[in-house]
């Protein structure tokens, strides 16, 4: 039996995409999962460190670990006409945010490089805050910041604190980039594995969204523990906006947005340049 670290989000998506695999629903022939729930930007940096077999991880943050980890071709988190969304207590035009204090929810993730994309500004030149992305409404509404860069179920709750939408990054990335959706999340596995073993691994990954979205009443159920105050309706609605078809696989359509994505942010100087993206097929 040969175990591996799986390292995902406490979320309500990546709980419903790995229902079948935490419950042992599906068949993992001669392999053992060990499921490490830690936040994204904490993924992110482990990653970087080489420490996980298998992990989720920012669109971003894989430019910086292209050398050690493959793309895994399920598991996506793409928005498809919504994004990441710049929010305040009232609302900012985009010259006018540029010069605000943006609350952040870490420099890896994917809704941090969008940002720097759509002000075509490093972060270097920006005011900005780090804040645990569950913490960033309050950093809003305190004054601590301005402006706040939300992701996760903010996205469907942020006018029940009060605030205003300044500008939402995945609509901004459809209209520049003839309708693709905005990659901002993906599985990896370190390359330490043979090529083999990475397609039995992925082939049983995707199994196990297929078996959530074919059992999805009881995988929401699953997901609730995780939901973070959202009711069954919100959750439900919070995991169809992220576990699709584009989770099942990118498709050519999210390759080249992923393509598209990193490369500019190699233009503007904030993601380093890698030879090819890699996918385990």
């Amino acid at each position: 039996m040969q175990t591996f670290t799986l390292g995902h989000s406490p979320d309500p998506d990546d709980a419903f995409m790995f229902y079948g695999l935490a419950k042992d629903l599906i068949p993992t022939p001669g392999m053992r999962f060990e499921h490490i729930l830690q936040d994204i930007q904490t993924l992110n940096e482990r990653a970087t460190r080489g420490e996980l077999d298998i992990s989720a991880i920012s669109i971003h943050a894989y430019a910086h670990v292209a050398d050690t980890y493959a793309l895994l071709p399920s598991g996506a988190s793409m928005g498809d006409g919504y994004g990441p969304m710049l929010v305040a207590k009232e609302p900012f035009t985009r010259e006018q945010l540029a010069r605000k204090r943006i609350a952040i929810p870490g420099t890896m993730t994917s809704a941090f490089l969008a940002l720097q994309l759509w002000l075509n500004r490093p972060g270097a030149e920006l005011n900005l805050v780090v804040v645990p992305f569950d913490q960033i409404f309050q950093a809003v509404k305190s004054g601590i910041a301005d402006v706040g860069l939300i992701i996760h179920e903010g996205q469907l709750t942020y006018r029940n604190e009060g605030l205003v939408l300044c500008e939402d990054l995945g609509i901004w990335w459809g209209r520049e980039n003839d309708g693709l959706p905005l990659p901002l999340g993906g599985n990896v596995i370190h390359k330490r594995h043979a090529p083999a073993l990475r397609k039995q691994v992925s082939d049983i990954l995707t199994a196990s969204i297929q078996f959530s979205l074919d059992h999805r009443t009881a995988a929401v159920a699953h997901s609730l523990q995780w939901a973070r105050d959202m009711g069954r309706d919100l959750a439900d609605q919070f995991v169809g906006m992220y576990v699709n078809h584009w989770t099942l696989d990118y498709g050519d359509r999210g390759r080249e947005s992923i393509r598209r994505f990193l490369d500019r942010g190699q233009k503007l100087g904030v993601v380093p340049a890698i030879s090819a993206l890699e996918f385990v097929t």
